[in-house]
């Protein structure tokens, strides 16, 4: 008995669009149904229950939007993945998407390797249940809250808190697979720091997708933050193309690490929210 095939429903009324995606992602190994107009998108996903929805904006009747807020208020397809497709690039169009629920936001025109990886990581994701990122292969979600937490009552424990500032605008210049690489070189930076310095047994997790979390001893946190900080450093200028660079380091927006350190002591905190804000604040 085989598994089944993961569900693809693409809702795009460019008929050309809609007929190579659904070739491609059928090549790819997937069970792919397309339609054309927004209300039949909405009864298909109710109908078809696709693993995946690959969703355009601009559609004949409804929008994508509307599309979109339908199924999050459905609980038969709240939790379905949606990848929007589409021609908008302002970043309000993008932001209105993302508060709608979407998992990501491609747009045309789009390469179809980077839209495959896209898929890919979304029905991942769902797999996984979020334990786990996709991208990078680290712990978050849970997984990291109940390490903090765990961290409440007990003395002896640090936090080095990483975060990776300006990767939406080096997503929206490069693409999701150049960013992708970025935090996967990134992480792997991390990972052989803490191999260096620190101990086998100490944590290392994601508080967002730009934001690592490290749980270290108080001993190690210095050194750690020193030579994490110089390697991050010396390294952000060559993420981007060679004739990008010297324009880049003139720019506020360019890709920067901010290393946060926080000792904690037992009834520091009792909440996941308070550690979270004590970090926000300590980074300004």
């Amino acid at each position: 008995m085989t598994d089944a095939k993961p569900k693809i429903l693409v809702i795009e009324d460019d008929l050309d669009v809609a007929e190579m995606l659904n070739a491609y992602f059928r090549a790819q190994g997937y069970e792919v149904f397309t339609v054309n107009w927004g209300e039949d998108g909405v009864r298909s996903c109710q109908t078809v229950h696709p693993d995946l929805v690959i969703l355009d904006i601009r559609l004949p009747d409804i929008d994508g939007y509307e599309v979109a807020r339908r199924l999050r208020n459905d609980r038969r397809t709240a939790d379905v993945p949606i990848i929007f497709l589409t021609e908008k690039r302002d970043r309000s169009d993008r932001l209105q998407g993302l508060e709608l629920g979407a998992d990501d936001y491609i747009t045309k025109p789009f390469d179809v390797q980077e839209l495959r990886l896209r898929v890919r990581n979304a029905l991942k994701r769902v797999s996984q249940g979020s334990l786990t990122n996709p991208v990078t292969g680290l712990p978050e979600g849970a997984l990291v809250e109940e390490k903090l937490a765990e961290l409440f009552d007990k003395d002896g424990a640090a936090l080095l808190f990483v975060a990776i500032e300006n990767m939406d605008s080096f997503r929206e210049a490069y693409g999701f697979v150049a960013s992708d690489d970025v935090l996967r070189a990134i992480s792997l930076m991390v990972v052989n720091t803490m191999r260096e310095v620190s101990r086998p047994e100490d944590f290392l997790g994601h508080l967002s997708g730009t934001e690592f979390i490290l749980v270290v001893p108080p001993s190690n946190l210095a050194a750690l933050a020193e030579r994490l900080r110089l390697r991050l450093e010396q390294s952000m200028e060559y993420f981007y193309p060679i004739k990008d660079r010297e324009l880049v380091a003139k720019r506020k927006d360019r890709l920067t690490a901010k290393l946060t350190e926080l000792p904690m002591s037992r009834g520091q905190f009792s909440e996941i929210d308070q550690v979270k804000a004590e970090l926000i604040r300590l980074k300004k």
